[in-house]
């Protein structure tokens, strides 16, 4: 699989300066986890779920998560649990079936035995599974059972822990709860892919719930979190993780309170305007808006409730070419003692010790979304990768 390896190989040559590369699921954990990008969910409870899969990996999603959890009414998890058994075998018996990375959202430890062993020869189209609601007591059964499933099927199975849960946002607990979540996942290093953020259960927690205009980064009580995870958790000194970006809730605009943030001058020519329409249409510019802070504040991959999101999450993932002009400079071999250096684009300072861990970032998300073409924008790169 690969990023945008749905868009026709002309179109990829024109827009990029170098392509994404090409990955498996066997592919290495660090570049998997890069490569995540929007992992769309979708209840496991779908009667047309492995049908569902293949046209969405066709549309270009790469990573997807069926989910056993809260999407699903408690009523009907066993009934999920089968159905997603039935449509995993129908898969794995379809010669050629291009499937996307797939993690399975599970309530408890013992469900992962439990469908491991149900799946049989299908459980080699999973990647592994998301835990909910992680904290250190609650997690580390979690991944028991994932390491003893592993070594029962014989396949590697990652998980990603989804960081929501009462204690981590109460300023009281958070430190010493975030301090029990290292200890697990560090335990568990080789087989935790990346922890994601459940900023929906946060909101809940005060009665909250943020309007389509407004960003994560807006509600305070959430972005102090986000912080601490990131601070805690996401540090690029190699004791940190990648940590994914909050699902956005919209798919479709309310009435405004607030200007559209979505500037005309990038959409001023042919078919771009027509496509900010529909951006604005379907609420995306708070998404577009989001997705810009989550990589400020050191994020990688979005979850995504809604296939339209998909592409704007990858559009937005493909290192520009001054991105990777700088990155590429300042991790040239003769620049190992440091130094500041001018920006080949000539405006800025590219600082060699400081921003290395950057560049080294920049470079491994190049690989998995590539690099975009000199004079190629998000634009182009949505505009090319949207369903006809």
């Amino acid at each position: 699989m690969r990023h945008f390896g749905h868009v026709a190989p002309e179109v990829r040559e024109r827009l990029f300066h170098r392509e994404p590369r090409v990955f498996t699921a066997d592919s290495p954990a660090r570049l998997l986890s890069a490569a995540l990008g929007a992992t769309l969910y979708s209840p496991a409870t779908r009667p047309t779920l492995a049908d569902d899969v293949l046209k969405q990996a066709a549309r270009g999603v790469v990573s997807m998560v069926l989910c056993l959890e809260d999407s699903i009414d408690d009523a009907d998890v066993a009934a999920g649990e089968e159905n997603l058994v039935r449509h995993l075998s129908d898969l794995a018996e379809r010669p050629g079936a291009k499937v996307p990375l797939l993690f399975v959202r599970v309530r408890t430890p013992g469900q992962i035995p439990a469908l491991v062993r149900s799946l049989g020869p299908a459980v080699r189209l999973l990647s592994g599974f998301v835990l909910p609601k992680f904290t250190e007591k609650r997690g580390v059964p979690f991944l028991e059972a994932l390491a003893d499933s592993e070594a029962a099927c014989g396949r590697r199975l990652f998980a990603m822990p989804v960081l929501e849960s009462p204690e981590l946002l109460y300023r009281e607990t958070r430190v010493q709860t975030l301090e029990g979540i290292y200890r697990a996942v560090d335990k568990y290093r080789e087989r935790v892919l990346a922890l994601r953020l459940g900023v929906t259960d946060f909101c809940s927690s005060y009665g909250l719930r943020r309007d389509p205009d407004m960003t994560a980064y807006d509600v305070q009580v959430v972005a102090s979190v986000i912080a601490d995870v990131v601070n805690m958790l996401g540090r690029a000194d190699g004791s940190g993780f990648t940590v994914t970006g909050p699902v956005w809730e919209y798919f479709r605009a309310q009435e405004r309170l607030f200007k559209p943030q979505l500037r005309q001058s990038p959409f001023l020519e042919g078919r771009a305007e027509e496509l900010r329409a529909r951006l604005l249409e379907h609420a995306m510019d708070g998404l577009l808006r989001e997705i810009s802070l989550d990589r400020a504040n050191g994020l990688l991959g979005k979850t995504c409730i809604h296939p339209s999101h998909v592409p704007v999450v990858h559009a937005l993932s493909v290192v520009s070419h001054e991105e990777f002009s700088d990155a590429r400079d300042i991790l040239r071999p003769e620049r190992g003692g440091g130094g500041v250096l001018r920006s080949a684009y000539t405006n800025k300072m590219n600082e060699v010790k400081p921003h290395r861990a950057w560049a080294e970032r920049t470079l491994l998300r190049a690989e998995v979304f590539g690099v975009a073409g000199e004079d190629i924008g998000f634009v182009e790169l949505l505009t090319a990768s949207l369903p006809d």
